[in-house]
């Protein structure tokens, strides 16, 4: 029983361990958009149209700077949320699981004039990859209608 259980948890590491270990993938806007989904990982895109990879952008109403100052609370406030850059309307940031402390990357751009709120996330690997970046960002999108 506990060489079952011993190999057990082995697997599991070595099945999170890639997940875990992956670098960060390049982000950034190009002309106002976020780069495509690779087929490989969970991706979603409000920029995409794509309906299994498209998520509604965030509606956001007022001032770039408390927009963006409430976006940056909200990823903050979700659990294992990290902002990495927060440059004028653009804004980076990573999230690490719980679980297994798989990481998801998101980015997020602040359409003023539109009154949208942007989004691209991506997980580093998909190899049991919980909660998904699809929970991940409705949860960013409930903080922050909270915030408004």
């Amino acid at each position: 029983m506990k060489q079952l259980l011993a190999t057990t948890v082995i697997a599991i590491s070595l099945a999170a361990f890639p997940a875990c270990s992956t670098k960060a993938p390049d982000l950034g806007m190009t002309n106002g958009m976020f780069a495509v989904c690779p087929d490989d990982v969970d991706c979603i895109s409000s920029q995409t149209d794509d309906a299994k990879r498209r998520i509604d952008p965030i509606k956001a109403t007022g001032d770039s700077n408390k927009v963006m100052v409430d976006l940056s609370n909200a990823v903050e406030s979700v659990f294992g949320g990290k902002v990495l850059l927060s440059e004028g309307n653009y804004l980076r940031a990573e999230f690490r699981s719980s679980v297994l402390r798989t990481m998801d990357d998101a980015e997020f751009y602040y359409d003023e004039q539109a009154g949208l709120i942007h989004v691209h996330a991506l997980s580093r690997g998909e190899a049991l990859n919980f909660p998904d970046s699809r929970d991940i960002i409705e949860e960013v999108r409930s903080k922050f209608i909270e915030l408004q």
